[in-house]
């Protein structure tokens, strides 16, 4: 295998422009547990890493990716949920709905690919 085989391909139409704020900045509250959650994850990667280079059982292998890929979709909706709370509720309030949402409608299509 190459390095290629491990590429992630990203939908660049659905990249939002890095200058995008939240309407509402995350409370402190709200990133340390994102990111407590984010780093169970990388703990979790590096756990299949490890099981890789100990020739563990496929299966076991595959229970993990399908744990982490659980916990990465958690994480997402979480993100969803505040971003239709606030970014989008507050598009619609001041006139700029249809573009909130249609972006909104973009992110979860990407988002349901996965």
């Amino acid at each position: 295998m190459n390095s290629k085989d491990h590429e992630v391909e990203v939908d660049i139409d659905f990249v939002s422009p890095s200058h995008k704020k939240p309407i509402n900045p995350r409370n402190d509250d709200e990133k340390v547990k994102l990111i407590n959650r984010l780093k169970r994850i990388e703990g979790q990667v590096r756990g299949i890493q490890k099981m890789v280079d100990e020739d563990r059982y496929c299966v076991d292998i595959l229970v993990q990716v399908s744990a982490i890929n659980a916990a990465l979709k958690n994480v997402g909706f979480t993100l969803l949920e505040r971003h239709s709370h606030h970014c989008v509720t507050h598009a619609i309030h001041s006139g700029s709905g249809e573009e909130a949402i249609d972006e909104l409608m973009k992110v979860m299509k990407q988002f349901s690919k996965s």
